[in-house]
């Protein structure tokens, strides 16, 4: 990820080996990351059972926040690709039971990514 990327806001895709050694911990005994994108310090991650929003919080990171959200859970998202003065895309995913969605900027090459990472897990 460069560094106007990062300053920008935009995830970008990340080592899937990395991410599966990272979580592995918390990852459920037959599952598998399938892709992650990193956010600055934050990770998207598509995982073979679930998606998550891993949230690094404070000055040292060691404070983490992990959202969890099983695929049937989903009702729906939406991808606003990047324009001609826009050099992001924006995720939005609906969940069963929230009013809002979760929403995150990605890389316009990366928003193709994400998708098919959704249609995979969902349909």
């Amino acid at each position: 990820m460069g560094l106007l990327d990062a300053l920008m806001g935009n995830a970008s895709e990340v080592d899937v080996a990395e991410v599966q050694e990272e979580l592995s911990p918390i990852l459920g005994d037959s599952e598998r990351v399938v892709s992650a994108y990193k956010l600055v310090r934050d990770l998207i991650v598509f995982t073979s059972n679930r998606f998550m929003f891993i949230d690094k919080q404070g000055m040292t990171g060691r404070k983490v926040d992990y959202h969890s959200i099983p695929y049937k859970a989903i009702t729906q998202f939406k991808v606003e690709t990047a324009g001609h003065f826009d050099l992001d895309a924006e995720l939005k995913i609906y969940v069963s039971g929230q009013s809002a969605p979760l929403e995150f900027e990605l890389k316009s090459e990366t928003a193709q990514g994400v998708q098919k990472s959704l249609a995979n897990a969902m349909f």
